[in-house]
């Protein structure tokens, strides 16, 4: 019997919504005991709004209860957050706190083999088994990206190549020499290794991949399009961040039609940023957690700053856990231009749908006699680059069309030559604001 098989758990990822009612409520009354008699940071909270941990019996009263933010946990830094003794703690995780304070979280055994489970979860989702070679090209270190991915790989049963970020001609070698079949990375570098294997001119059977499991950062369905034709494989979407666990808490399956949350260990909200008005399932909203089954550091009511949907049909692989949406953004990356509400995955989606542009850009955000301005800086790619001035200011008029169009403003299309824009071996840079 192959060892994937054992990952399945048809009891959880199938159960019926009633039956995952019932056990989300009784893991919430729990870990509203452990925050309340643990983590002076919630009992203080929860004693102004005159909630007691027995209060709490049903995964409804969840709308009752406050909120976590990632400024909370920056002023709690390190460990104010912490529900179990440091001697429980077995790993330490943190952000690169690049707006501040890094936000720290902990592990306790339990909640690594917790880890490893969730991600083999996903792993087996996109059709990873023992039989498959995983290159883990995700950062090592305090970023939760690539030890999330390794232990899990390692669960399913994965020879795991834990290479870390960068050095791409490291990773290449090791891709073609060690036959690896399945991916592991952010979007914008999987796009960046792809463009490498043609410009380095190895031949297609040398590569063996099949599979990519990418995330990390925001990226649109055509990104990925671009990517299956890159590397020839199937991508699918990988969720998470650290401080709900790292990666692993939602994943894409074969259907790819949103990704399945791991809601017996996460519960999932969505609500209104501005009001904080849980919404509806189908609408547009902030994403929000529930940790119910982390020991070191649970979280409730955690705003991850994500946008997208949920959906709580039943998909066409069977199981029955609630869908996210594929993220539109965050609200932290939406830029304002003249009172227009603007990500960078809409810009994305535009530039991808066209020819001649590679999966590279930049926004740069400027503010002119008062009045804001966007360039888009595009990357066109090595065939059309040599072509005429005429052939390009052609290229250039159709991408300002189009962005105007889906956006409604116009923008400054800079066309720029081939590589010249940085490659990220982690997150894409893709913002420049220079207000």
């Amino acid at each position: 019997m192959k060892r994937t098989n054992k990952i399945w758990n048809p009891e959880r990822e199938c159960a019926d919504r009633e039956e995952m009612r019932r056990l989300q409520s009784k893991q919430l009354a729990a870990m509203m005991e452990r925050l309340y008699h643990n983590v002076p940071f919630y009992r203080n909270k929860l004693k102004e709004m005159g909630i007691e941990p027995g209060d709490i019996r049903d995964v409804d009263q969840l709308k009752a209860l406050p909120f976590t933010t990632k400024d909370d946990l920056r002023e709690n830094y390190p460990f104010g957050l912490f529900a179990v003794p440091q001697t429980d703690v077995v790993r330490i995780h943190a952000s690169s706190g690049t707006t501040g304070k890094p936000t720290v979280v902990g592990y306790t055994p339990r909640d690594i083999e917790t880890w490893a489970e969730v991600v083999a979860r996903g792993l087996v989702m996109a059709g990873v088994n023992e039989d498959d070679t995983i290159q883990v090209s995700y950062g090592y270190g305090p970023f939760t990206g690539g030890l999330g991915i390794h232990y899990g790989a390692e669960k399913v049963g994965a020879t795991v190549i834990p290479i870390s970020s960068g050095n791409t001609r490291k990773q290449l070698q090791f891709m073609t020499d060690f036959n690896a079949t399945a991916l592991a990375c952010t979007p914008s570098y999987a796009a960046h290794l792809g463009e490498s294997i043609l410009k380095e001119g190895i031949p297609p059977e040398k590569v063996k991949l099949r599979t990519g499991v990418f995330g990390a950062e925001p990226w649109s369905n055509e990104l990925r399009r671009e990517i299956e034709k890159l590397l020839h494989i199937t991508a699918y979407d990988i969720y998470g961040l650290s401080e709900v666990m790292g990666p692993g808490v939602s994943m894409e399956c074969e259907c790819q039609r949103g990704n399945h949350i791991f809601e017996d260990h996460f519960i999932p909200e969505v609500v209104d940023p501005e009001t904080l008005e849980v919404l509806p399932d189908g609408e547009i909203g902030e994403l929000v957690f529930t940790t119910v089954t982390k020991e070191a550091m649970p979280l409730l009511r955690y705003r991850t700053r994500d946008l997208t949907r949920l959906c709580r049909e039943k998909c066409d692989c069977g199981r029955t856990l609630t869908r996210m949406e594929k993220c539109l953004g965050r609200t932290d990356d939406m830029l304002i231009i003249r009172g227009v509400n603007v990500f960078p995955s809409q810009v994305e989606a535009v530039l991808m749908s066209m020819s001649g542009t590679s999966p590279h850009y930049q926004l740069v955000i400027r503010r002119e006699k008062n009045l804001d301005t966007l360039e888009v800086k595009v990357e066109i790619d090595e065939k059309n680059w040599s072509d005429s001035i005429r052939v390009l200011e052609g290229i250039r008029k159709q991408i300002e069309a189009n962005i105007k169009s889906m956006l409604g403003i116009t923008a400054i299309i800079k066309l720029v030559e081939p590589n010249s824009i940085q490659r990220s071996e982690g997150k894409a840079q893709r913002i420049i604001d220079l207000r």
